[in-house]
């Protein structure tokens, strides 16, 4: 169960430059302690970095009838072709930063306002992974994502 396939890839990194503001893609992002530099959260904690799979936006997506973005449901990074869950409670390493997945990444009730009627029930167990920071560095697209 330690083991896994491949290595997974960082396919896109998203920025809340402040609450309910529109997500701004970026290339690249500095990670400190407290989070992705620019991003609106305050302080360090479980939830300083938010992760979800790429694979899980076209289920959500059928779940709600409707295409979804990272942009929709508000999470840091999307990766793809690992599976953070089997690395609950682990370290990864994507860039020159390491992350503890912390645990799932719960919906908050926007999600029926961004999605539709339905929407929070969508997001329920695919919501994606919020992390803290191990060790602050750097992440940019194309980046490898693996087991730290």
């Amino acid at each position: 169960m330690a083991t896994h396939t491949r290595d997974g890839r960082l396919d896109w990194i998203g920025l809340r430059p402040a609450r309910r503001e529109p997500m701004v893609p970026v290339d690249r992002a500095e990670v400190e302690e407290r989070g992705l530099s620019a991003d609106r959260h305050p302080s360090p904690g479980k939830r300083a970095v938010t992760l979800i799979q790429s694979e899980h936006l076209p289920v959500i997506g059928a779940l709600c009838a409707g295409p979804v973005t990272p942009e929709n449901l508000r999470r840091n990074l999307v990766v793809s072709g690992i599976n953070l869950a089997a690395l609950r409670g682990g370290d990864i390493r994507i860039g020159t930063c390491v992350l503890h997945l912390e645990g799932p990444c719960a919906p908050c009730s926007r999600m029926e306002e961004t999605l539709g009627g339905g929407g929070y029930s969508a997001v329920r167990h695919h919501g994606g992974w919020c992390a803290s920071v191990v060790r602050p560095g750097t992440v940019a697209l194309g980046d490898p994502v693996v087991p730290a």
